[in-house]
């Protein structure tokens, strides 16, 4: 077993560079939360300079989902065995090199191949952020960091089509919609330079073993999960989209089965039970799933609803949501200044925070004048802002605080695991009622829209409301 260096043994409080170092893996954190949104709003330009298929164009953001979502866990092991700086450090290279790839790909075929790769290394990297915070910070001050990591995943949700519009409107050099991808290359370089210089090399645990049963046992169950999630907006119904869902439980009970089995001959586990047992660590990334299956998916109807409905710019689309991160960013100094009390009442108060949010909006589109202004949902997007702010870093304390130092990674890749799981769940399922309530209704058909719209938020309004009373009924911290 590898030795520990001084700052392996260090106290978290005493590491000088702690905050400089969160502030790196924030970064990285932010350039791979981007690259999910950004590419949207080069679709139509990728559409006419690549010659791409409906299909293609699908599989430029399937691709990435689905690569990210499969290495996720995998990857949060990794990270506990080889050791965490090293894992982060891979994964960045990976994603930088795979941002050169996408951004001169000669043809869609070509994008694609490279999509696979870069979510690849954003997974690789993905779960190491969340890992190292329990080896940079003590205990009081993780509710803040924690806090900054709901911040930066809601500043990218925003920044993402705002940065798109800016970019391909520019067309740097004659780039058209490449500076999108190529943009990643300095973050990337900075990012890896800046954990190489201040991030701790905290080393792994190489006895762990790597299972190589459980790694393919918990791809099959999340693909089986994700292909009908995603496959389902561009082809409709398949009865073998049933079989896959069918299948995904069995699956699951598998790899659980699987995993026990480990655990009693000693064995290798890519997630350990004694996680699975945790009432903390269940609640914790459950709540987190359906927190991030409510949120996505409502910020890309509202999307539609201004761009298709009002015949908004991806820019303007983007701008009108600007007060969501401003709520997080107020909301931060709440989190920080609380740290890891009342984890339980925060999740309630920040979840129904949301909800009010998700319902003002749903009003407001209901009382939209012909032409849309900003001020009629803003302090609704703040709201929902500061709801978020409040709900994410106790949701991830009490998933994370399970986990025990050699574990860290793996529950970190497991709690994101759920995340992803349910913004794709989030996605299909808003996104269906939105189209289903939308009918055949042509662009610019405001009421229509408007209808569709509210539709929509019916499932984040239910799936919040089900967060407030879940933590109302039952306890957040470990039995």
């Amino acid at each position: 077993m590898a030795t520990a260096t001084a700052s392996d043994r260090a106290e978290p409080s005493l590491y000088p560079k702690r905050h400089v170092a969160i502030a790196i893996l924030l970064m990285a954190n932010f350039m791979n939360l981007v690259d999910v949104t950004i590419v949207n709003v080069a679709l139509p330009t990728l559409h006419d300079e690549l010659g791409a298929t409906p299909n293609m164009i699908e599989w430029i953001i399937a691709g990435y989902t689905f690569a990210f979502a499969l290495f996720l866990l995998p990857a949060g092991r990794m990270g506990d065995i080889f050791g965490r700086r090293r894992l982060f450090l891979v994964g960045v290279t990976v994603f930088t090199a795979a941002s050169a790839l996408c951004g001169f790909s000669p043809t869609v075929e070509w994008l694609v191949g490279a999509r696979l790769v870069q979510g690849m290394g954003g997974a690789l990297m993905a779960p190491q952020t969340l890992a190292i915070v329990p080896a940079l910070f003590p205990p009081e001050e993780r509710g803040g960091v924690y806090a900054y990591f709901a911040l930066t995943a809601g500043l990218a949700s925003v920044t993402g089509p705002i940065v798109g519009g800016l970019l391909i409107g520019a067309d740097i050099f004659g780039l058209s919609w490449r500076p999108i991808f190529l943009v990643n290359i300095p973050i990337g370089i900075a990012a890896f330079v800046g954990a190489l210089w201040v991030v701790p090399a905290i080393r792994g645990k190489r006895s762990l073993g790597v299972d190589i049963v459980g790694i393919p046992l918990a791809a099959l169950t999340i693909l089986a999960l994700l292909v009908p999630l995603i496959e389902i907006a561009a082809l409709g119904w398949r009865w073998w989209m049933g079989v896959l869902i069918l299948a995904a439980p069995v699956l699951g009970w598998l790899f659980v089965h699987w995993q026990t089995r480990q655990e009693r001959v000693g064995g290798p586990q890519l997630l350990p039970v004694r996680l699975l047992r945790e009432r903390a660590f269940l609640t914790g990334s459950i709540l987190a799933g359906v927190l991030f299956s409510a949120i996505p998916g409502f910020f890309l109807v509202f999307a539609m609803y201004v761009q298709s409905g009002f015949g908004l710019t991806p820019l303007q689309s983007g701008l009108m949501t600007i007060p969501f991160p401003l709520g997080l960013i107020a909301a931060s100094p709440i989190s920080n200044r609380l740290g890891d009390r009342y984890l339980r009442a925060r999740v309630i108060c920040g979840s129904i925070c949301i909800a009010l949010g998700v319902l003002g909006i749903r009003i407001a589109i209901g009382q939209m004048p012909d032409t849309i202004h900003w001020l009629y949902t803003a302090p609704f997007f703040a709201l929902a802002g500061i709801g978020m702010g409040n709900t994410v870093s106790p949701l991830f304390q009490t998933a994370l605080s399970a986990a025990e130092g050699d574990d860290s990674g793996s529950a970190s890749g497991a709690v994101q695991s759920f995340q992803r799981l349910g913004n794709s769940f989030g996605v299909a399922l808003v996104g269906g009622l939105f189209f289903m309530a939308l009918g055949d209704a042509a662009a610019g058909d405001k009421a229509a829209y408007a209808e569709a719209a509210r539709t929509a938020t019916l499932y984040p309004l239910a799936g919040l409301l089900l967060i407030a009373i879940f933590a109302l009924l039952r306890p957040l911290d470990r039995a």
